[in-house]
C-alpha cells in the first residue's frame, strides 16, 4: 500500500521537470536520432546512481534502479523523446527554436517526467525490492523505436510496463485509463488508379483515373460504413489525391492516399481485404486497373485487463479516486507502446493536462497542433502516478490482484 504523500514529493521535484521539460521544447529533435536530447536526459539522471546504457541503432537511453531491499520483479516505466515535424504558434516564451519541429505531442513532458520520478525513486532506493527500469525512447511519431528498443533487450527481465501520455483536451491532474483496446492501429493506404491519358478535351478518346479515384473514395467509406461493426469500428481516411501535370491534359495515373485505424486486429485485416477489393472492382468496372499497398504500422495498443484494474486502483491512491476515470471507448490515434505491450502485461494510462485558463478542455488545442500548450503543473501528478505503480508493483512482488 502506498501510505505516504507521493504527490508532496513530486511537488519538491517539479521546478527540475519544468526545467527540463522547457529546455527539450525549446530544441526538439525528430525521428531515432536525438544526440542533444539524448544528452539532457543523461545529464539529468547523473548522479542517481543508475545502471544507464546507450541504444546503437538509436538515441535511447536505458537506466536501470537497483533497490537496496533485496531480489524482486522488474516494471519498466517509459517516456518517448520525439517531437513532430511542425511549425510552432503557441507564443511561448520557450517555443521551439528549431524551423519545423515541435513537440506538440508531450513528448518533452514524458521525458521530464519520467526523469522526476527517477530522482523521486532514487531517494526511496532502500525501501524498493527489485529493479525499475527507465525506457527513453525516440522514434514514437512514426519511427517505430520502441522495436529497435526491444530488439536491444530493453525488455529483457521485465514483468511490467507503464506509460503515460499527456490529455491537453482532459481536465488536469484527472488519470484516465481503459481496460483492453486503448489506443487503435495505423496502417498506410496507399492506391493507384492506371488509365490511359489523353487530351482534356477529348475523354472519350482516354480512360480517365480522375473520376475513377473519385469514386474509389466514396466506395472505400461505404464499405467502412456499410461492412464494418459499428462496436469493433475502423476508421479510413483518404488524405490525398494526387493526379495529372497541368489543366488540359487527362493523366495516366491517379493516386490516393490515406490513414487505416482500428481497434481489433481482425477488423484490421479484414479491411485490407476489402479495400483491395473495393478498388479493383471500381475500377475495372470503368476500364482501369488499381494496385493497392497497405504498409503496416503500429499494431493495436492492448492494456492488460488484471495489470489496468490494479494500477487504477494504486492512482486512486496517489491522486484520489475522484480524479480516475475510465475511458468509455478507444482512442484512435496509435502508439508504438503497443509493441511492449505485445511481449509485456502492462498499461498505458492518459494524464490530463490541460491549462487551467482554458474552461472547456474539449475544445482546446489538442495533441498534434501547432498551437498545443499544457498545464505544467499537471506534471507533478504524472511522476507522482509513475512513482506509486513502480512502488506497489515492486511492494507486491508482482503479484498484483
Amino acid at each position: 500500500m502506498i501510505t505516504d504523500d507521493l504527490l508532496a514529493a513530486a511537488q519538491g521535484v517539479l521546478p527540475d521537470v519544468v526545467e527540463l521539460r522547457r529546455d527539450l521544447h525549446v530544441h526538439p529533435e525528430l525521428g531515432n536520432h536525438l544526440p542533444r536530447t539524448q544528452g539532457r536526459v543523461l545529464e539529468a539522471l547523473d548522479g542517481l546512481g543508475l545502471e544507464i546504457s546507450t541504444g546503437t541503432a538509436l538515441s535511447s537511453v536505458v537506466a536501470d534502479l537497483v533497490g537496496g531491499a533485496g531480489d524482486g520483479p522488474t516494471i519498466l516505466l517509459r517516456g518517448d523523446m520525439d517531437a513532430l515535424p511542425m511549425p510552432e504558434d503557441t507564443g511561448l516564451d520557450f517555443a521551439s527554436v528549431v524551423d519545423g519541429a515541435m513537440h506538440a505531442c508531450g513528448h518533452d513532458a514524458h521525458t521530464a517526467m519520467l526523469v522526476g520520478a527517477a530522482t523521486v525513486l532514487a531517494g526511496r532506493r532502500d525501501r524498493l525490492a527489485g529493479r525499475v527500469r527507465f525506457m527513453f525512447q525516440p522514434g514514437e511519431e512514426g519511427f517505430g523505436g520502441a522495436t529497435d528498443m526491444i530488439d536491444e533487450g530493453v525488455l529483457d527481465g521485465v514483468d511490467a510496463a507503464f506509460a503515460l501520455h499527456v490529455a491537453p483536451n482532459m481536465f488536469s491532474d484527472f488519470v484516465i485509463h481503459r481496460s483492453g483496446a486503448a489506443l487503435a492501429s495505423a496502417d498506410v493506404v496507399k492506391v493507384v488508379v492506371t488509365g490511359r491519358g489523353g487530351h482534356a478535351s477529348s475523354p472519350h478518346w482516354a480512360t480517365d483515373p480522375v473520376p475513377v479515384a473519385c469514386e474509389i473514395v466514396l466506395a472505400l467509406q461505404s464499405m467502412i460504413t456499410r461492412t464494418v461493426n459499428a462496436f469493433d469500428p475502423a476508421v479510413l481516411t483518404i488524405a490525398q489525391l494526387d493526379a495529372g501535370t497541368t489543366d488540359n491534359v487527362i493523366p495516366e495515373s491517379a493516386a490516393l492516399t490515406g490513414t487505416l485505424r482500428a481497434v481489433s486486429e481482425h477488423t484490421r485485416h479484414a479491411v485490407w481485404a476489402s479495400i483491395d477489393q473495393v478498388a479493383q472492382g471500381v475500377a475495372a468496372a470503368h476500364g482501369c486497373t488499381a494496385t493497392v499497398e497497405i504498409v503496416e504500422g503500429y499494431p493495436v495498443t492492448v492494456n492488460d485487463a488484471a495489470f489496468t484494474r490494479w494500477a487504477s486502483g494504486v492512482a486512486a491512491e496517489v491522486v484520489g479516486a475522484d480524479h480516475v476515470v475510465e475511458m468509455p471507448s478507444p482512442v484512435m490515434g496509435a502508439e508504438d507502446f503497443s509493441y511492449v505491450l505485445r511481449e509485456v502485461p502492462g498499461a498505458m494510462f492518459f494524464l490530463g493536462v490541460c491549462p487551467p485558463e482554458n474552461p472547456n478542455p474539449f475544445v482546446a488545442p489538442s495533441c498534434h497542433s501547432n498551437r498545443m500548450v499544457l498545464n505544467e503543473d499537471g506534471m507533478a501528478t504524472g511522476v507522482a502516478v509513475h512513482v506509486g505503480v513502480a512502488t506497489a508493483f515492486l511492494d507486491a512482488r508482482g503479484q498484483i490482484t
